[in-house]
């Protein structure tokens, strides 16, 4: 099958490279010597942090402490600019497939596996036609060029969750979930609580093949079922049954 029309494409482009590898080591500089030029001040504050190194760096010539100060918020700079280009999300969309690139991988979906399509706070979602989540990707693009971009391929863009209301809160031993699912979202709860974001990304995808859907708010979970889930108390078919 061949898509017609060129596919429309939403990223951050050039300018987001610009702030990431020029912008943000500029700043880091400024940031940099501002603190050198202050470490004197700093280091008479009692309740400082590091007060050893900024009366280190108080002891040093002016010359020296300026210029290493500079040089340290030039490389932090650096490092949250690989960090923001590692993380950043490109999505290209035409009439018959949505490619989704961030930093180095690539995932692919068809229009055909896919509902519905729609953004979650920052989350861009494909939902399939199991209501199943197929893709939930964190992102900053703009909603609008995104829902831009999915409707001038005609996809089915909705302004919210279809779902919302199918919602409830996750509480533990709360019925009317498949036998196991219980389990993974009480782990899941940990890791959310600890800010484990890829372990809460596996455990979200392993509820998946217990046709659970997972969305986050404040760090509290909330829970539907998928068309096919299985029924409450029975685990679905080749799904290990979650320790205790």
């Amino acid at each position: 099958m061949t898509a017609y029309g060129a596919p429309s494409v939403v990223g951050g482009g050039a300018s987001e490279l610009l702030v990431l590898w020029a912008g943000l080591p500029v700043v880091g500089a400024a940031a940099g010597g501002l603190l050198a030029a202050g470490a004197g001040w700093v280091a008479g504050l009692p309740w400082a942090p590091a007060q050893g190194l900024f009366r280190f760096v108080d002891g040093l010539s002016d010359s020296y402490a300026l210029g290493g100060g500079v040089a340290v918020g030039v490389l932090a700079g650096l490092a949250f600019g690989a960090i923001g280009t590692a993380e950043r999300v490109r999505v290209t969309v035409d009439s018959i497939r949505v490619r989704l690139r961030r930093g180095g991988a690539e995932r692919e979906f068809g229009r055909s596996q896919t509902r519905v399509v729609f953004v979650d706070g920052k989350d861009l979602v494909l939902l399939g036609v199991d209501e199943d989540e197929l893709v939930r990707q964190q992102s900053d693009l703009p909603a609008g060029q995104l829902a831009e971009a999915f409707r001038a391929h005609g996809w089915p863009w909705a302004e919210s969750d279809p779902h919302r209301d199918a919602y409830r809160r996750w509480v533990p031993g709360l019925p009317g979930l498949p036998d196991g699912a219980d389990a993974l979202l009480r782990a899941r709860q940990e890791a959310v609580q600890g800010d484990r974001r890829a372990e809460a990304r596996e455990l979200r995808a392993e509820l998946g093949r217990y046709g659970v859907v997972v969305r986050d708010e404040d760090k509290r979970q909330y829970w539907r079922l998928t068309r096919s889930a299985p029924p409450p108390g029975t685990t679905p078919p080749g799904a290990a049954r979650p320790p205790g």
